[in-house]
């Protein structure tokens, strides 16, 4: 917990100063989450959460429906609303809340908390300053909906979002005036609705990956499945066809809400139905390799694509939203040039045959268990967690980094400085950090040059990872520190700065859920660049 689900949610708390938290519908060490009096209490007490709590919908039901942790409605309301929580995604608070008052199970003071917890957000926010028609937002109409700005903004968090897995000789971007006809191909082509993740809103004038492309060059389309499952090859033959009459060929492939949503998960990781023999069945008629796009919100097995020479280009697109028609088409043409990365590791179709409710994150090798994320997974991957290319080269340097970190217990010059101890965990000594007073001081920003070798300007992110130089048990492999995305122009460089915080990035966490920071050298990583830097007393 403290190693790796907690973490996300203290920064949110800690440095975004997020006002509402939700509470979740499975169990943590044997107990519902909603219900979990120190899971929701360390929030307020130990990360200074100031503001409400709520449930997801119906995770106070199931306490008593599903989970039958307790005996009735009330006693499930009473549980949650004693743990901490606020407010409740359903119907279980307003039915049986006044019943458990009556019951005495729950007091007037513990709704008076909750109600108060509700309140102190929404008068942050001036809900209570008169009339809402005058305040910040009455006067909103229908002409600050799909506004310039805002159809901007989609484009630019859909260009952003675009991952480059393949270029094989530079197949992008294609050259307008040396590709004169287009083939594109697949039943989530000529669909803007596909583009569209769970949860999606009403859009703003959407484009199609089809309507996209048109814009730029005459295109001739071809669904080849019937939809995404694809499960006959009615429809390959004029794939195929229109695939020798072009110069280019793009093929859209991939997931959409009939494979995954909220209550729909995978069994797979590899491509639906028949898209794999489509993608096959086109790239071995085209003249040329062709271009593959994915869509979808989770890792495929592409492991034949990525090997295959007829497949020269492979761009995951995610779900770009209203704007990812253009998106896509402006980085085929070049007109911008892609930077992202993924977001998670992309995992080989063996992977599924790891248990799907062992929340175990280390290796297990005694077991054949493989462990789970970037930071310890040992098995094999199609793509690893931040991978992404360029239509540029990116190079970097280290400017003036510090080679040395020395720890201490207060850095009061006026009051006396006590000497710290270390302990001693399989011969590596280290420090509780929760005993290291000087966190604070012994932060340090890490200078970097970035330089476009390019003759494209550039939207690029840059990561930088850390770890121990020895191995340390039950350390990850590596960890990731920070991200970046800097605009750079072709043929030149440009400087910036990511920071570093020891007690943070550096440290681990025991089996007693403390946080330890091992002394010793660590090394910072940026792609295959490296600095040594040491934490000593």
């Amino acid at each position: 917990m403290a190693d790796t689900y907690q973490p996300p949610f203290q920064s949110c708390i800690e440095e975004g100063r997020a006002t509402c938290l939700m509470c979740s519908y499975n169990e943590v060490n044997g107990m519902p989450s909603c219900a979990h009096h120190d899971l929701l209490q360390r929030a307020r007490k130990e990360w200074g959460f100031k503001g409400y709590i709520t449930s997801d919908c119906d995770a106070v039901a199931v306490i008593y429906e599903d989970h039958k942790y307790v005996k009735s409605p009330e006693d499930a309301v009473a549980n949650v609303i004693k743990a901490g929580m606020d407010i409740n995604c359903g119907t279980y608070l307003s039915q049986y809340t006044q019943l458990a008052l009556g019951q005495g199970k729950i007091q007037e003071e513990d709704i008076n908390r909750a109600v108060s917890n509700l309140f102190s957000v929404q008068l942050l926010l001036g809900l209570f300053n008169g009339d809402p028609a005058k305040g910040n937002y009455g006067n909103l109409g229908r002409e600050d909906v799909c506004t310039l700005e805002h159809r901007n903004l989609a484009l630019d968090a859909a260009r952003q979002g675009i991952v480059l897995l393949k270029n094989e000789n530079n197949l992008l971007p294609l050259n307008r005036m040396a590709v004169t006809s287009l083939a594109i191909i697949g039943p989530s082509a000529n669909s803007s609705s596909q583009l569209g993740g769970d949860y999606t809103g009403v859009p703003c004038n959407p484009t199609s990956i089809f309507e996209g492309l048109q814009h730029y060059i005459k295109t001739n389309y071809a669904s080849g499945c019937g939809d995404t499952r694809c499960d006959s090859s009615k429809g390959f033959a004029e794939a195929v066809r229109i695939s020798r009459e072009a110069d280019a060929v793009v093929v859209v492939a991939g997931l959409d809400l009939s494979q995954e949503d909220e209550g729909r998960d995978r069994a797979s990781l590899l491509l639906p139905g028949r898209q794999m023999d489509l993608i096959s069945a086109v790239s071995t008629a085209s003249e040329k390799p062709i271009i593959l796009i994915l869509l979808g919100g989770g890792p495929i097995d592409i492991s034949f694509a990525k090997v295959n020479p007829r497949i020269g280009s492979i761009l995951w697109i995610g779900y770009p939203g209203e704007a990812g028609g253009q998106a896509v088409a402006d980085t085929i043409f070049g007109e911008f040039n892609p930077g992202g990365r993924l977001s998670i590791t992309w995992y080989p179709e063996s992977f599924i045959s790891v248990p799907m409710n062992d929340m175990s994150l280390r290796p297990d090798p005694s077991r054949g268990y493989p462990g789970r994320t970037y930071r310890f997974y040992t098995g094999e991957v199609v793509y690893e967690f931040g991978y992404g290319l360029s239509y540029s080269n990116y190079s970097y340097k280290f400017i003036l980094v510090p080679d040395k970190v020395v720890l201490s217990t207060d850095t009061n010059k006026a009051s006396p400085s006590k000497r710290l101890t270390s302990q001693t965990l399989d011969g590596i000594e280290y420090m509780p950090v929760d005993e290291i007073t000087s966190c604070n001081h012994v932060k340090f920003e890490v200078p970097i040059a970035v330089f476009n070798h390019g003759d494209m300007d550039g939207s690029h992110v840059i990561i930088l990872f850390g770890r121990a130089s020895a191995p340390i048990r039950g350390a990850p492999h590596k960890t990731l520190i920070g991200f970046t995305r800097v605009h750079t122009k072709s043929s030149s460089a440009v400087q910036v700065s990511m920071g570093i915080d020891p007690c943070k990035h550096f440290s681990i966490v025991n089996e007693h859920g403390l946080k330890i920071l091992p002394l010793g050298t660590y090394l910072l990583m940026l792609e295959g660049l490296e600095h040594s830097i040491s934490i000593e007393l």
